[in-house]
């Protein structure tokens, strides 16, 4: 599945525009990356499969200082698929009776051990 993923950094010139593209180009999964230019906008589109958004953003942070996810899509199947789960959760949950389990803890052992004291000593010659 295709994912668009829109970033915003802080550049100021030709130079850190060119170390944001290979940057983020460089990341596992991204295609293509393209930058929008607005009057305060300084966004960055990245598209790709699988990408991490994470590794991506602090791996453009530690090149420009800068930047913040904008946005990031969202998997609708994942959602569809966790409600479906939940409903079968409840519905095995209605038709299994309760069922108690009991968790015996580790037994404590106590050591004893045998003291030893030396005889008195009976010579008071020293």
């Amino acid at each position: 599945m295709k994912q668009k993923v829109v970033i915003k950094l802080s550049v100021h010139d030709e130079r850190a525009r060119a170390k944001a593209m290979k940057t983020a180009v460089g990341v596992d999964g991204v295609n293509s990356a393209s930058y929008r230019y607005q009057q305060d906008k300084n966004q960055t589109e990245v598209m790709g499969e699988g990408i991490d958004v994470v590794l991506l953003t602090t791996s453009l942070r530690k090149s420009l200082k800068y930047a913040e996810v904008v946005s990031v899509p969202v998997e609708e199947k994942k959602k569809e698929e966790k409600k479906e789960e939940e409903k079968e959760e409840k519905e095995e949950k209605k038709s299994e009776p309760a069922q108690l389990q009991y968790v015996m803890g580790c037994p404590q052992y106590v050591m004893a051990y045998p003291s030893y004291e030396e005889p008195p000593n009976i010579c008071n010659i020293l």
